[in-house]
């Protein structure tokens, strides 16, 4: 199993974490089939599972999905030894996601968390998204003091610029970042993100790495990742994980079956070329 640095801590992790949004949106597993994937994540030597409170497919549901993690470590007899990475900054409403990302929501989420969680401290809490309205200066600065308060290990950004990471670099140590990025959507290499946290040492986590909630069909069916599977005996998704995990990227693809873990996996094992990466660097973005 591959294995990371996460940031400049002394944490290491698997080179594929679990996206556990999927197990608590629209079209779930049931409750079993949900910590089945969790567990055969685990069992197959994952240790980095990305959640968050606003994973839920119902306004009246946020922490559900920290709660299942939480809930399946614990039957599993591995707490401690999997890195759970929560986020706050978000509202879930009937229609969706509002920012907010002001010091007394973050406080009010992060405590929330820690509930769910069961935990007395967040491994790694991530800001969701930068605020319009706040300075994201404001927004870190509540997070570093939950941080002296014991309540958080580590602080990570996500849905962000250079210029988000460098305010926040001004006041707390960033260890990690969480974008979009697989071979259709590359704004984050385009605009230098990736590059800046390979030289800031700070772990560019990708999420939505083979398309996403919406997309996911959309990578799967592309013709031109097609025939890069072709030529390995595998699919798009798989090409997608091996193009993040050569990237350096950490990939934190999503899963509804033990199936999908495996496969995701698998990407592990695959040696893309420099005609392959060529290839999927010139694919041009949705």
């Amino acid at each position: 199993m591959i294995t990371r640095q996460l940031g400049q801590t002394r944490q290491r992790v698997t080179a594929i974490g679990l996206g556990a949004m999927p197990l608590t949106m629209s079209g779930r597993p049931d409750s079993d089939t949900a910590r089945q994937v969790i567990a055969c994540f685990i069992n197959g030597g994952g240790n980095f599972i990305d959640t968050a409170n606003v994973y839920t497919e119902y306004a009246h549901g946020v922490g559900e999905n920290e709660a299942l993690v939480a809930a399946t470590v614990s039957e599993l007899g591995v707490a401690g030894k999997v890195v759970v990475a929560t986020k706050g900054g978000l509202r879930r409403t009937r229609t969706g996601w509002d920012v907010d990302a002001s010091p007394a929501w973050l406080n009010q989420s992060c405590d929330a968390s820690l509930r769910a969680l069961g935990m007395d401290c967040i491994m790694l809490y991530q800001l969701h998204a930068p605020d319009p309205d706040i300075d994201i200066r404001e927004s870190v600065g509540a997070m570093k003091i939950l941080q002296e308060a014991g309540k958080i290990r580590d602080i990570g950004l996500c849905n962000v610029g250079i210029e988000h990471i460098e305010a926040a670099r001004s006041v707390v140590p960033v260890v990690t970042v969480q974008n979009a990025l697989h071979p259709r959507r590359k704004k984050s290499l385009h605009n230098g993100v990736v590059d800046y946290c390979r030289e800031a040492d700070i772990s560019f986590i990708a999420h939505s790495p083979v398309g996403g909630y919406h997309r996911y069909q959309q990578l799967h069916t592309d013709d031109e990742l097609h025939g890069i599977a072709r030529r390995h005996d595998t699919t798009p998704a798989c090409i997608s994980l091996a193009w993040l995990l050569r990237l350096g990227a950490l990939p934190i693809p999503g899963a509804r079956r033990c199936a999908s873990v495996e496969a995701s996996f698998s990407s592990m094992s695959l040696q893309l070329d420099d005609k392959d990466m060529a290839a999927i660097n010139t694919l041009q973005d949705w």
